[in-house]
Protein backbone atom coordinates (compact mmCIF):
# COMPACT_ATOMS: atom_id res chain seq x y z
CA UNK A 1 0.00 0.00 0.00
CA UNK A 2 1.81 3.35 -0.61
CA UNK A 3 2.62 5.37 2.38
CA UNK A 4 0.77 8.06 3.10
CA UNK A 5 2.17 11.53 2.36
CA UNK A 6 2.31 14.36 4.58
CA UNK A 7 -0.18 16.46 2.36
CA UNK A 8 -2.99 13.33 2.04
CA UNK A 9 -3.75 14.42 5.90
CA UNK A 10 -6.88 16.57 6.97
CA UNK A 11 -5.28 19.24 9.12
CA UNK A 12 -5.64 19.05 12.80
CA UNK A 13 -8.58 20.83 13.95
CA UNK A 14 -11.46 20.93 16.43
CA UNK A 15 -12.97 18.37 14.86
CA UNK A 16 -10.41 15.89 14.04
CA UNK A 17 -11.20 14.12 17.29
CA UNK A 18 -12.27 11.13 18.19
CA UNK A 19 -15.87 12.12 19.14
CA UNK A 20 -16.64 11.76 23.05
CA UNK A 21 -19.48 10.01 22.33
CA UNK A 22 -17.81 7.08 20.17
CA UNK A 23 -17.20 3.56 21.52
CA UNK A 24 -14.00 3.29 21.07
CA UNK A 25 -14.33 0.01 19.90
CA UNK A 26 -17.28 -1.60 17.98
CA UNK A 27 -16.94 -5.38 17.67
CA UNK A 28 -19.34 -6.81 14.89
CA UNK A 29 -19.48 -11.10 13.77
CA UNK A 30 -16.18 -10.83 11.58
CA UNK A 31 -14.59 -7.86 12.55
CA UNK A 32 -13.78 -5.21 14.94
CA UNK A 33 -13.91 -0.82 14.49
CA UNK A 34 -11.48 1.04 15.82
CA UNK A 35 -12.57 4.77 16.35
CA UNK A 36 -9.45 7.14 15.14
CA UNK A 37 -9.42 10.95 13.94
CA UNK A 38 -10.47 11.85 10.29
CA UNK A 39 -6.92 12.63 9.81
CA UNK A 40 -5.90 9.19 9.94
CA UNK A 41 -7.68 8.39 6.32
CA UNK A 42 -5.65 8.43 3.61
CA UNK A 43 -6.36 11.10 0.54
CA UNK A 44 -9.43 12.33 2.70
CA UNK A 45 -9.32 16.10 1.32
CA UNK A 46 -8.54 14.99 -2.08
CA UNK A 47 -11.37 12.70 -2.73
CA UNK A 48 -14.42 14.32 -5.01
CA UNK A 49 -16.52 13.55 -1.74
CA UNK A 50 -20.12 15.35 -3.22
CA UNK A 51 -20.17 12.59 -6.34
CA UNK A 52 -20.96 10.21 -3.09
CA UNK A 53 -24.42 11.97 -2.52
CA UNK A 54 -26.96 9.88 -5.00
CA UNK A 55 -25.31 6.53 -3.88
CA UNK A 56 -25.66 8.38 0.19
CA UNK A 57 -29.52 9.38 -0.54
CA UNK A 58 -30.17 5.87 -2.03
CA UNK A 59 -28.63 4.30 0.37
CA UNK A 60 -30.57 6.25 2.72
CA UNK A 61 -33.94 4.72 0.75
CA UNK A 62 -33.49 1.29 3.37
CA UNK A 63 -31.76 2.87 6.22
CA UNK A 64 -29.87 0.60 8.78
CA UNK A 65 -31.13 1.09 12.51
CA UNK A 66 -29.44 4.27 13.66
CA UNK A 67 -29.03 5.85 10.22
CA UNK A 68 -32.54 7.52 10.36
CA UNK A 69 -31.70 11.07 11.60
CA UNK A 70 -28.52 11.45 9.74
CA UNK A 71 -30.31 10.58 6.48
CA UNK A 72 -33.21 12.69 7.18
CA UNK A 73 -30.72 15.55 7.57
CA UNK A 74 -28.93 13.97 4.19
CA UNK A 75 -31.71 14.94 1.84
CA UNK A 76 -31.69 18.23 2.69
CA UNK A 77 -28.14 19.12 2.29
CA UNK A 78 -27.38 19.58 -1.12
CA UNK A 79 -28.09 22.99 -3.15
CA UNK A 80 -26.08 24.24 -5.74
CA UNK A 81 -23.41 24.98 -3.32
CA UNK A 82 -22.65 21.65 -1.77
CA UNK A 83 -18.89 21.24 -2.81
CA UNK A 84 -16.60 18.40 -2.37
CA UNK A 85 -14.83 20.59 0.89
CA UNK A 86 -18.90 20.78 1.98
CA UNK A 87 -19.82 17.46 1.27
CA UNK A 88 -16.38 16.41 3.77
CA UNK A 89 -17.70 18.68 6.40
CA UNK A 90 -20.91 17.67 6.42
CA UNK A 91 -20.07 14.10 6.95
CA UNK A 92 -17.15 14.71 9.55
CA UNK A 93 -19.61 16.58 11.50
CA UNK A 94 -22.49 14.09 11.79
CA UNK A 95 -20.24 10.62 11.56
CA UNK A 96 -17.20 8.83 12.98
CA UNK A 97 -14.65 6.92 11.40
CA UNK A 98 -13.35 3.43 12.84
CA UNK A 99 -10.94 1.66 10.91
CA UNK A 100 -11.69 -1.93 10.30
CA UNK A 101 -9.84 -4.64 11.66
CA UNK A 102 -9.74 -8.78 12.04
CA UNK A 103 -11.25 -10.25 15.02
CA UNK A 104 -6.95 -10.86 15.32
CA UNK A 105 -6.69 -6.85 14.65
CA UNK A 106 -5.15 -7.61 10.80
CA UNK A 107 -5.80 -4.21 8.83
CA UNK A 108 -5.09 -6.07 5.20
CA UNK A 109 -7.28 -7.50 2.79
CA UNK A 110 -8.39 -7.35 -0.37
CA UNK A 111 -10.31 -5.73 -2.73
CA UNK A 112 -12.17 -7.14 -6.20
CA UNK A 113 -13.61 -5.61 -8.58
CA UNK A 114 -17.04 -6.30 -10.61
CA UNK A 115 -19.37 -5.03 -13.07
CA UNK A 116 -22.78 -5.22 -14.87
CA UNK A 117 -22.16 -7.06 -18.61
CA UNK A 118 -23.64 -5.64 -21.64
CA UNK A 119 -24.82 -8.37 -23.71
CA UNK A 120 -26.30 -8.85 -27.26
CA UNK A 121 -29.10 -11.05 -27.53
CA UNK A 122 -31.73 -12.66 -29.62
CA UNK A 123 -35.05 -13.19 -28.54
CA UNK A 124 -35.58 -16.40 -30.24
CA UNK A 125 -32.56 -18.91 -31.38
CA UNK A 126 -30.72 -17.94 -34.46
CA UNK A 127 -27.59 -18.15 -36.21
CA UNK A 128 -24.78 -17.97 -33.59
CA UNK A 129 -27.18 -16.56 -31.34
CA UNK A 130 -28.18 -20.30 -29.40
CA UNK A 131 -27.19 -19.83 -25.76
CA UNK A 132 -29.93 -19.75 -23.96
CA UNK A 133 -30.53 -17.59 -20.01
CA UNK A 134 -33.06 -18.67 -18.09
CA UNK A 135 -36.00 -18.07 -15.78
CA UNK A 136 -36.37 -20.03 -12.56
CA UNK A 137 -37.92 -23.61 -13.89
CA UNK A 138 -41.53 -24.79 -12.99
CA UNK A 139 -39.84 -28.09 -10.26
CA UNK A 140 -37.23 -25.42 -8.87
CA UNK A 141 -38.43 -26.14 -5.16
CA UNK A 142 -39.30 -29.40 -5.79
CA UNK A 143 -35.56 -31.01 -6.40
CA UNK A 144 -33.13 -30.00 -3.80
CA UNK A 145 -30.04 -30.04 -4.98
CA UNK A 146 -31.34 -28.99 -8.47
CA UNK A 147 -30.01 -30.52 -11.54
CA UNK A 148 -25.96 -29.65 -12.28
CA UNK A 149 -24.78 -27.35 -15.15
CA UNK A 150 -23.26 -30.73 -17.13
CA UNK A 151 -26.75 -32.49 -16.24
CA UNK A 152 -29.02 -29.52 -17.28
CA UNK A 153 -26.74 -29.29 -20.69
CA UNK A 154 -26.60 -33.26 -20.98
CA UNK A 155 -29.78 -35.40 -19.46
CA UNK A 156 -32.62 -35.35 -21.81
CA UNK A 157 -35.14 -35.12 -18.12
CA UNK A 158 -33.32 -32.04 -17.01
CA UNK A 159 -33.20 -30.64 -20.09
CA UNK A 160 -36.89 -31.43 -20.28
CA UNK A 161 -37.57 -29.13 -16.94
CA UNK A 162 -36.37 -26.03 -18.94
CA UNK A 163 -38.46 -26.31 -21.69
CA UNK A 164 -40.35 -22.83 -22.54
CA UNK A 165 -38.20 -21.07 -20.04
CA UNK A 166 -35.75 -19.05 -22.00
CA UNK A 167 -35.56 -15.22 -21.57
CA UNK A 168 -33.19 -14.90 -24.67
CA UNK A 169 -30.41 -16.18 -26.55
CA UNK A 170 -26.47 -15.04 -26.29
CA UNK A 171 -23.79 -16.35 -29.04
CA UNK A 172 -21.33 -16.74 -26.55
CA UNK A 173 -21.46 -19.54 -23.46
CA UNK A 174 -18.81 -17.55 -21.63
CA UNK A 175 -21.30 -14.39 -22.09
CA UNK A 176 -24.19 -16.49 -20.33
CA UNK A 177 -21.41 -17.43 -17.55
CA UNK A 178 -20.35 -13.83 -16.74
CA UNK A 179 -23.97 -12.58 -16.15
CA UNK A 180 -24.24 -15.59 -14.07
CA UNK A 181 -21.49 -15.09 -12.32
CA UNK A 182 -22.14 -11.47 -12.02
CA UNK A 183 -25.85 -11.89 -10.72
CA UNK A 184 -27.12 -9.69 -13.21
CA UNK A 185 -26.88 -7.97 -16.80
CA UNK A 186 -27.92 -5.43 -19.98
CA UNK A 187 -29.44 -7.13 -23.07
CA UNK A 188 -29.60 -5.55 -25.94
CA UNK A 189 -32.49 -7.78 -27.18
CA UNK A 190 -33.56 -7.99 -31.55
CA UNK A 191 -36.59 -9.40 -31.16
CA UNK A 192 -38.25 -11.68 -34.03
CA UNK A 193 -40.25 -8.21 -35.51
CA UNK A 194 -36.56 -6.72 -35.83
CA UNK A 195 -36.36 -4.37 -32.92
CA UNK A 196 -34.49 -4.24 -30.19
CA UNK A 197 -34.95 -3.03 -26.30
CA UNK A 198 -32.69 -2.78 -23.51
CA UNK A 199 -33.18 -4.46 -21.01
CA UNK A 200 -31.85 -6.32 -17.75
CA UNK A 201 -32.00 -9.71 -16.68
CA UNK A 202 -31.86 -9.96 -12.37
CA UNK A 203 -31.05 -12.53 -10.40
CA UNK A 204 -33.78 -14.88 -9.36
CA UNK A 205 -32.52 -17.99 -8.07
CA UNK A 206 -30.00 -20.55 -8.70
CA UNK A 207 -29.99 -24.06 -8.73
CA UNK A 208 -28.55 -24.91 -5.01
CA UNK A 209 -25.42 -26.16 -5.94
CA UNK A 210 -22.13 -24.52 -4.53
CA UNK A 211 -19.77 -21.63 -6.61
CA UNK A 212 -16.51 -22.81 -7.86
CA UNK A 213 -14.41 -20.53 -9.84
CA UNK A 214 -13.61 -21.09 -13.55
CA UNK A 215 -10.33 -19.04 -12.75
CA UNK A 216 -9.82 -21.74 -10.00
CA UNK A 217 -10.16 -24.81 -11.84
CA UNK A 218 -7.80 -23.22 -14.62
CA UNK A 219 -5.03 -23.13 -11.46
CA UNK A 220 -5.77 -26.41 -10.28
CA UNK A 221 -5.65 -27.93 -13.66
CA UNK A 222 -2.37 -26.25 -14.38
CA UNK A 223 -3.46 -23.92 -16.93
CA UNK A 224 -2.92 -20.80 -15.39
CA UNK A 225 -0.96 -19.49 -12.23
CA UNK A 226 -2.85 -17.69 -9.70
CA UNK A 227 -1.90 -14.36 -10.80
CA UNK A 228 -2.75 -15.01 -14.45
CA UNK A 229 -6.60 -16.03 -13.10
CA UNK A 230 -8.07 -12.78 -14.64
CA UNK A 231 -11.29 -12.87 -16.61
CA UNK A 232 -9.79 -11.93 -19.85
CA UNK A 233 -7.41 -14.84 -19.49
CA UNK A 234 -10.34 -17.00 -18.85
CA UNK A 235 -11.99 -15.66 -21.76
CA UNK A 236 -8.31 -16.33 -23.64
CA UNK A 237 -7.48 -19.49 -22.35
CA UNK A 238 -11.72 -20.30 -23.65
CA UNK A 239 -10.27 -19.02 -27.14
CA UNK A 240 -7.57 -20.99 -27.19
CA UNK A 241 -8.93 -24.58 -26.46
CA UNK A 242 -12.43 -24.87 -27.53
CA UNK A 243 -12.62 -28.55 -27.32
CA UNK A 244 -12.34 -28.28 -23.28
CA UNK A 245 -15.00 -25.51 -23.25
CA UNK A 246 -17.46 -27.92 -21.82
CA UNK A 247 -15.11 -28.86 -19.17
CA UNK A 248 -14.19 -25.69 -17.98
CA UNK A 249 -17.59 -24.48 -17.73
CA UNK A 250 -19.01 -27.87 -15.96
CA UNK A 251 -16.44 -27.75 -13.32
CA UNK A 252 -19.09 -24.85 -12.13
CA UNK A 253 -22.07 -26.59 -11.16
CA UNK A 254 -23.96 -23.81 -10.18
CA UNK A 255 -26.80 -22.60 -12.38
CA UNK A 256 -28.44 -19.03 -11.85
CA UNK A 257 -31.83 -18.63 -12.47
CA UNK A 258 -33.05 -15.21 -14.34
CA UNK A 259 -36.29 -12.96 -15.02
CA UNK A 260 -36.37 -9.67 -17.25
CA UNK A 261 -36.78 -6.06 -15.87
CA UNK A 262 -37.38 -2.78 -18.11
CA UNK A 263 -34.66 -0.59 -17.82
CA UNK A 264 -36.60 2.70 -18.07
CA UNK A 265 -32.91 4.93 -16.55
CA UNK A 266 -29.74 3.62 -18.16
CA UNK A 267 -27.62 5.29 -15.87
CA UNK A 268 -28.49 3.27 -12.75
CA UNK A 269 -26.89 0.29 -11.94
CA UNK A 270 -28.82 -3.02 -11.05
CA UNK A 271 -30.20 -3.68 -7.60
CA UNK A 272 -27.37 -5.06 -4.88
CA UNK A 273 -28.34 -7.25 -2.15
CA UNK A 274 -29.59 -3.64 -0.28
CA UNK A 275 -32.36 -3.51 -3.21
CA UNK A 276 -31.11 -0.15 -3.72
CA UNK A 277 -29.38 0.55 -7.26
CA UNK A 278 -25.67 0.51 -7.25
CA UNK A 279 -23.71 3.63 -8.45
CA UNK A 280 -20.58 3.02 -10.49
CA UNK A 281 -17.87 4.07 -8.57
CA UNK A 282 -19.48 4.48 -5.26
CA UNK A 283 -20.54 1.04 -4.36
CA UNK A 284 -19.36 -1.66 -3.02
CA UNK A 285 -20.00 -5.24 -1.92
CA UNK A 286 -18.97 -6.39 1.45
CA UNK A 287 -19.49 -8.83 4.02
CA UNK A 288 -22.57 -7.84 5.87
CA UNK A 289 -21.26 -9.52 8.87
CA UNK A 290 -18.20 -6.90 8.93
CA UNK A 291 -19.96 -3.82 7.50
CA UNK A 292 -23.64 -3.30 7.22
CA UNK A 293 -25.92 -2.50 4.40
CA UNK A 294 -25.89 1.17 4.08
CA UNK A 295 -22.57 2.21 5.57
CA UNK A 296 -20.36 4.56 3.97
CA UNK A 297 -16.82 3.24 3.70
CA UNK A 298 -13.33 5.20 3.11
CA UNK A 299 -11.22 2.62 0.81
CA UNK A 300 -7.96 3.22 0.45
CA UNK A 301 -6.46 0.72 -2.38
CA UNK A 302 -4.91 0.97 -5.52
CA UNK A 303 -6.09 0.75 -9.49
CA UNK A 304 -5.92 -2.63 -10.98
CA UNK A 305 -2.43 -3.41 -12.07
CA UNK A 306 -0.87 -0.46 -10.84
CA UNK A 307 0.23 1.41 -7.82
CA UNK A 308 -1.73 4.61 -8.02
CA UNK A 309 -4.03 5.19 -5.14
CA UNK A 310 -7.82 4.57 -5.61
CA UNK A 311 -8.85 6.10 -2.42
CA UNK A 312 -12.41 7.65 -1.91
CA UNK A 313 -15.65 7.31 0.29
CA UNK A 314 -18.36 4.22 -0.82
CA UNK A 315 -21.29 3.02 -0.05
CA UNK A 316 -21.92 -0.59 1.51
CA UNK A 317 -24.62 -2.01 -0.88
CA UNK A 318 -24.15 -5.35 -2.11
CA UNK A 319 -22.20 -8.39 -1.16
CA UNK A 320 -21.72 -11.83 -2.50
CA UNK A 321 -20.58 -15.17 -1.97
CA UNK A 322 -16.88 -15.14 -1.95
CA UNK A 323 -16.94 -11.56 -0.20
CA UNK A 324 -15.85 -13.23 3.32
CA UNK A 325 -13.94 -11.13 6.36
CA UNK A 326 -13.63 -8.10 7.89
CA UNK A 327 -11.41 -5.83 4.95
CA UNK A 328 -12.77 -7.63 2.00
CA UNK A 329 -14.80 -5.70 -0.63
CA UNK A 330 -16.21 -5.78 -4.30
CA UNK A 331 -15.95 -2.53 -6.06
CA UNK A 332 -18.68 -1.59 -8.75
CA UNK A 333 -17.17 -0.44 -11.79
CA UNK A 334 -20.23 -0.10 -13.79
CA UNK A 335 -21.21 -1.56 -17.46
CA UNK A 336 -19.69 -1.54 -20.57
CA UNK A 337 -16.08 -2.67 -22.27
CA UNK A 338 -14.21 -0.19 -20.10
CA UNK A 339 -15.59 -1.53 -16.55
CA UNK A 340 -15.40 -5.55 -17.75
CA UNK A 341 -11.64 -4.24 -17.95
CA UNK A 342 -10.93 -2.94 -14.79
CA UNK A 343 -13.06 -5.66 -12.91
CA UNK A 344 -11.29 -7.86 -14.84
CA UNK A 345 -7.65 -6.91 -13.76
CA UNK A 346 -8.76 -6.17 -10.06
CA UNK A 347 -7.05 -7.49 -7.15
CA UNK A 348 -5.33 -5.22 -5.11
CA UNK A 349 -4.29 -4.76 -1.26
CA UNK A 350 -6.99 -2.81 0.33
CA UNK A 351 -7.81 -0.90 3.59
CA UNK A 352 -11.09 -0.25 4.65
CA UNK A 353 -12.33 2.64 7.10
CA UNK A 354 -16.46 2.41 8.13
CA UNK A 355 -18.14 6.04 9.25
CA UNK A 356 -21.01 5.95 11.35
CA UNK A 357 -23.57 8.08 13.47
CA UNK A 358 -21.85 10.13 16.22
CA UNK A 359 -23.97 9.15 19.67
Amino acid sequence: MPPQAPEDRPPTSTIDTVSPSAEATIVRARARWVAVRWSELPGWQQDRSAELWPAFLRGCDKPAPGWERVCAQARAAVTPAFSDEAARDWLQQRLQPYRVESGEGATDGLITGYFEPLVEATRTPRGAFKVPLYAPPADLATRKPYWTRQQLDTLPAAQASLKGRALAYVADPLDALILQIQGSGRLQIAEPDGTRRLVRVAYAAHNDHPYKSVGRWLIEQGELRPEQASWPAIKAWARANPKRLHEMLWSNARVVFFREEPLPDPQLGPKGGQAVALTPGRSIAVDTQSIPYGTPVWLDTTEPLSNAPLRRIVMAQDTGSAIVGAVRADYFWGWGEDAEAQAGRMKQPLRLWALWPKG
